[in-house]
């Protein structure tokens, strides 16, 4: 399994476990996919970017995981607490990653909108992760 899905499983796996996200978004409310017709509340692994970051004498990758957070209420209230609580059970969260150790994750960046397109408000949430393969 290569790095980024072992990073977006552990990930899925901490998101859907978390008490928090899951009272917000419902137990079905975190997905790897948009829908068709998407359910609001939702959270939504959109996306991880990886390039090498291998020292001398280590291998790595590094990581931007992309994270959307879309909900149909009115104003930004509800996206700003599912934002919140994503970034509670994953800044610096220990995730176990088969086959590879996950080096750190930390939050970057918040971004929060109105998507021009619908009713619905997003926030979209980037992490930085470092991995190294488990040796």
């Amino acid at each position: 399994m290569s790095a980024a899905s072992a990073l977006q499983t552990a990930i899925f796996a901490r998101l859907s476990g978390d008490a928090a996200l899951t009272a917000l978004v419902g137990a079905s409310g975190i997905t790897d996919r948009r829908l068709a017709e998407p359910a609001s509340p939702l959270v939504v692994i959109a996306g991880i970017e990886s390039i090498d970051h291998s020292t001398a004498t280590e291998a790595g990758e590094a990581h931007v995981v992309t994270l959307e957070a879309w909900s149909e209420a009115a104003g930004h209230r509800q996206a700003q607490a599912i934002a919140a609580a994503i970034r509670a059970a994953l800044h610096d969260a220990p995730l176990a990653l088969a086959g590879h150790r996950l080096v750190l994750i930390l939050h970057r960046d918040t971004r929060l909108r109105r998507d021009g397109k619908s009713r619905f408000h997003r926030a979209e949430m980037r992490f930085r992760a470092v991995t190294e393969p488990d040796v």
